[in-house]
């Protein structure tokens, strides 16, 4: 059909190009305007030497050579490397659950069922795979597979309760464990799934991987009280909802991709370098949501537009605009009074937050590529790069 390109360049040399095509939105990469893509150790990262892609670059480049001209990243080949590792830690987490409390069963098969992505798991496995092959190892420890468990079953527990603070009643359209099963459950479900995990985080038998995702814990603690401290409060700064979103979603990332490769015997440099990975690519993959939250529709959402504004939680988008046009803050301080001032306030944040936002997001995917330039050419390493893309790709 009629394909729209939409440019978004991504600093680092990477240039996203989204075509709207029919229903489908697919996204195309030009790495520095090179026909086949290069190490990120070839990328220049510094911002200043970036060339973004032109158009003919992007209608021209090897990133283009797939089905009707347009290439997108498919979340089943970015996982690819690690698939058998994943069913193989959904299945133990089904028994661990499900073994010990068959009050939970029901639950558990709600919550660790088929659907989701699945995400920090499969950087666990990802970041185990790369820095393993580094290290010339023949494959990933127990340990690491017991790391990935650990992992899921944290962000889980979060999820659960988060689910029952907000009062939502779906995620990612299925029903949520407190509507299916009630509140008492899914507390008891979210406090076991912490309980196991830090029982299974004692038995690594791993000082610094234990202090790591314990703060984890404690991150999302803080970002929890901190996000309900600052409700409405349309001085919040840009420093403060990148603290919060770092103790939200950044941390769990950071500190698993930085765990894994702990287990891989690698110096403290490529250590560094993960967390910084999985830090970076947590803010961005946070910031998209947020710009998402204004600029899909509900029916892409799954629920209504706006409604972390609507709720007061002011993030990126909201951030900027304020900075650009006082009314949002009368809105906002006068919590939309009238039916009509939310309508008002989403239409400022799409014109006056949106771009700024994305650039943001664009930076901090830049400073996640940037972190793995230790690694050796892979699969995974291969992966963890296109895990950076599949993440902006959202925003077009």
């Amino acid at each position: 059909g009629n394909a729209r390109w939409v440019n978004g360049g991504v600093g680092g040399g990477f240039s996203v190009g989204g075509a709207v095509n029919g229903n489908k939105v697919v996204a195309a990469v030009a790495v520095n305007g090179k026909a086949s893509r290069p190490s990120i150790d070839e990328m220049d990262m510094d911002p200043e030497h970036v060339k973004f892609a032109s158009q003919d670059e992007l209608d021209n480049s090897a990133a283009m050579m797939c089905k009707d001209g347009v290439c997108s990243y498919v979340i089943d080949d970015i996982t690819a490397p690690v698939q058998s590792d994943m069913e193989q830690m959904r299945s133990n987490i089904l028994d661990i659950v499900g073994r010990k409390n068959p009050l939970l069963l029901a639950a558990a098969d709600q919550i660790f069922g088929a659907g989701g992505k699945r995400l920090r798991p499969v950087l666990v496995f990802l970041v185990a795979r790369a820095t393993a092959q580094l290290m010339d190892m023949d494959d990933i420890t127990e340990r690491q597979r017991r790391l990935a468990e650990i992992t899921e079953m944290i962000h889980t527990a979060s999820l659960v309760h988060d689910d029952v603070l907000d009062d939502c009643d779906t995620r990612r359209g299925a029903e949520t464990i407190h509507t299916l099963y009630g509140t008492r459950v899914a507390i008891l479900a979210g406090d076991f799934l912490f309980a196991q995990s830090s029982w299974y985080l004692a038995n690594l038998d791993n000082l610094e991987v234990i202090k790591l995702i314990s703060q984890v814990i404690a991150d999302f603690a803080d970002g929890e009280i901190s996000q309900a401290g600052a409700l409405f409060n349309c001085d919040v700064t840009l420093e403060g909802y990148l603290e919060k979103s770092h103790n939200k979603t950044a941390s769990l990332i950071a500190a698993s991709c930085k765990s894994a490769a702990v287990f891989s015997e690698v110096s403290e440099d490529v250590k560094m370098d993960m967390y910084e990975y999985g830090k970076h690519l947590g803010l961005a993959f946070q910031i998209v949501d947020d710009i998402l939250d204004f600029t899909q529709s509900e029916a892409q959402l799954g629920k209504p537009k706006g409604q972390d504004l609507a709720s007061g939680n002011l993030t990126a988008p909201c951030i900027f605009a304020l900075g650009r046009d006082p009314r949002l803050r009368e809105l906002i301080e006068t919590r939309f009074a009238k039916p009509e001032d939310l309508a008002e306030a989403i239409e400022i944040v799409n014109e006056s937050g949106i771009e700024d936002a994305r650039r943001m997001a664009r930076e901090e995917a830049d400073q996640a590529l940037a972190a793995l330039k230790g690694l050796p050419e892979g699969e995974a390493k291969t992966s963890l790069v296109d895990m950076v893309g599949y993440v902006l790709e959202r925003l077009y």
